[in-house]
């Protein structure tokens, strides 16, 4: 009797037909120094099957990655008497410093409204935000705010149709990450969806980190503040006396 239950779980838990994803990275790792400008990650992959690809639903291929969450206040101004000012706020409670998308067809072809809300993929189902202020009606615009500041900084990235599927085995897609990077694992998933559902996921991570003069200042702002704060007013004091020698120069 429990060979047969065995047998069964088995079964179950490895479908005839399973799709499993095979990955690779032209790099794991991202260090960032003072000359860092943006990079670019090359994500490749295949499908391992035991029985030939289905033809239909044909397969699609999305790729996320996501920076380190965190906490953000989004702030609403309005001009008053002339002057700009912060009249509401919502405090959201985990979004990534960075997250991309992208894709092999446009999104909400592969992937249906239900398993987005199962496995967070889209960049708003990204976003946690439990709640909002009760003087707050519409919290949902400071979300869309937020996102909207951060696909304009690059911060956010939704590109569909750049994830190129070959003979439904192997794909590919490169993701830029801009110059402007938190420090952390970058947590990286690949789905592999037909006809809306994901069969398929694998997860891997990709770490950023600072090096050279980058990490020595890093580490010296959050291990000696006070020091950090002195060579940070010698630094300023040294650009002042030398700005102000440059212009007495050119004014004789």
């Amino acid at each position: 009797m429990r060979a047969l239950l065995l047998a069964l779980s088995l079964l179950i838990s490895s479908p005839a037909g399973a799709e499993e994803i095979v990955l690779g990275l032209s790099s794991d790792q991202v260090s960032i120094n003072t000359n860092f400008d943006g990079s670019e990650i090359l994500i490749f992959g295949a499908v391992k099957r035991e029985e030939p690809a289905p033809d239909e639903p044909s397969m699609q291929v999305i790729v996320t990655v996501a920076g380190p969450s965190e906490p953000v206040t989004v702030r609403r101004k309005e001009k008053r008497f002339g002057i700009w000012v912060n009249v509401d706020s919502v405090e959201v409670d985990r979004a990534p410093s960075f997250y991309a998308i992208s894709t092999s067809t446009l999104l909400g072809l592969s992937l249906s409204e239900t398993e987005d809300q199962r496995h967070n993929v889209s960049i708003q189902r990204a976003i946690r935000s439990v709640g909002a202020p009760m003087n707050i009606t519409n919290s949902e615009t400071f979300t869309q705010a937020l996102i909207r500041i951060k696909s304009a900084s690059d911060q956010y990235q939704l590109n569909e149709g750049t994830v190129s599927v070959d003979e439904q085995t192997l794909f590919r897609t490169a993701i830029e990450l801009p110059a402007a990077l938190t420090e952390g694992e970058y947590e990286t998933r690949i789905f592999l969806t037909r006809g809306g559902r994901v069969v398929s996921k694998y997860e891997t991570s990709i770490y950023v980190r600072k090096v050279g003069l980058e990490r020595w200042l890093f580490t010296l702002s959050r291990e000696n503040a006070f020091l950090y704060g002195l060579m940070s007013l010698a630094i300023a004091i040294a650009a002042g006396w030398g700005a102000s020698a440059v212009f007495s120069v050119f004014r004789r």
